[in-house]
């Protein structure tokens, strides 16, 4: 997948902010500005976001108390449009072949192959983190959250929130659950029909943390190298095709969308699932979705750790605005109701310790994590995402080398 393939690929985008237009003049360079002089000049505007909608809680999390909190502190309409991913390097490579210096977008949720193709077409502005107020209490140390998918954040993305890949199983039908490749190699033979590996983000999520440990001690970190990939994803092909007879459905297809996963393990089919955010075992649990006898847990050679980022446009004419929103999204107040699982169960990219006695004590006592381990706990077998171009090669080499083989 390269990015000249995103060019034109939505025939007609439709406008959502008045604001934004050819016509308007240019904003002003804010290098100079004081931080109140940015907030001022972001009253009453619109700030456009884009982002992925695909789940209720994201979605009322952000339409029932961010809206609103912008809105009522500081005169800010947010307005929120689905799009990820290819979106948003396809209208924003669109505009800038057309020469467009008044983007339709101010700020977009993005990390890792999103994060570097907007900078390949230089489509982010920045640096611009160390502008706001609350980035300093913001863990940026943490190659967790200061490097997204190899790549430092280097002031163009400001962190949102920090999650880690887990199993979801039900202990009614899973005493003991594969802690490593060989257990799980021996539970789908002894259970076939019970384990499958979604062809999409979390699977391929999945499949990386494999690759991982099939190279071992030959690190994976830094730039994409060809030699290595090639001969690690040879082994894990090898270990997915051996079990692939024992997997759903045979293996002759693999479920699409995480969703669907979700609901097959719902209804029995499945004994596991999967999520890329260690916590949504509790707020599906709570939600009454999932039963209460499931369980998260990582494997024993790890599960990738990431954040999760907010850009803000290169061409935005409205970057105060969005400066100001992406402050308040990092702020104690927002991160915290964010974390809870009742919420959305996200976790933080603050560095606690920074934090006021009265915010840490809050922190500490966030609710509901009933069916997720600790942070903690899960922390010491995180593993840092790779370069972009391993997730890319996963998903093409996925489809070729095991679903059409």
């Amino acid at each position: 997948m390269r990015l000249t393939t995103y060019i034109f690929i939505i025939a007609a985008f439709f406008s959502f902010a008045i604001a934004c237009s050819n016509n308007q003049p240019k904003e002003p360079d804010l290098g100079s500005f004081s931080w109140e002089q940015i907030e001022e000049r972001a009253q009453g505007s619109t700030v456009n976001l884009m982002m992925w909608t695909g789940d209720p809680k994201i979605n009322a999390y952000m339409n029932g108390y961010v809206v609103p909190q912008v809105k009522e502190r500081y005169n800010i309409d947010l307005s929120v449009a689905s799009g990820q991913g290819n979106t948003i390097v396809s209208i924003l490579l669109a505009e800038i072949e057309a020469g467009k210096q008044n983007s339709e977008l101010d700020m977009a949720w993005i990390n890792g192959e999103t994060f570097y193709q907007l900078r390949q077409i230089d489509a982010l502005y920045g640096p611009f983190t160390d502008r706001l107020p609350n980035s300093k209490n913001v863990d940026f140390d943490n190659p967790f959250i200061g490097v997204d998918f190899q790549q430092p954040v280097d002031g163009y993305e400001t962190p949102w929130g920090n999650v880690q890949f887990t199993l979801i199983y039900d202990t009614e039908r899973v005493s003991t659950p594969p802690k490593n490749l060989v257990e799980l190699e021996s539970y789908v033979k002894a259970n076939p029909g019970t384990f499958t590996i979604p062809s999409e983000f979390s699977g391929m999520t999945l499949l990386k943390s494999f690759l991982i440990e099939f190279a071992k001690d030959d690190t994976l970190y830094g730039p994409f190298d060809e030699e290595k990939y090639e001969k690690y994803s040879q082994q894990m092909w090898e270990y997915i095709n051996r079990i692939k007879p024992y997997l759903w459905k045979q293996g002759e297809t693999f479920p699409t969308t995480l969703s669907a996963v979700h609901q097959m393990y719902v209804n029995g089919e499945l004994n596991f699932t999967m999520s890329n955010n260690d916590s949504e075992v509790d707020n599906k649990v709570l939600e009454g979705f999932f039963p209460n006898t499931s369980k998260a847990y990582v494997l024993e050679s790890g599960t990738i750790q990431n954040s999760h980022y907010m850009g803000i446009v290169k061409h935005s004419n409205n970057k105060a605005g969005a400066m100001v929103v992406s402050n308040f999204l990092i702020s104690e107040q927002a991160q915290y109701k964010k974390m809870n699982p009742e919420v959305w169960g996200d976790g933080t990219i603050l560095d606690i310790s920074k934090l006021s006695k009265e915010w840490q004590q809050r922190f500490a006592e966030i609710p509901n994590r009933n069916y997720a381990p600790s942070r903690s706990d899960i922390h010491t077998f995180a593993l840092q995402e790779l370069d972009p171009e391993y997730m890319i090669r996963l998903f093409d080499d996925f489809r070729t080398y095991v679903v059409e083989n």
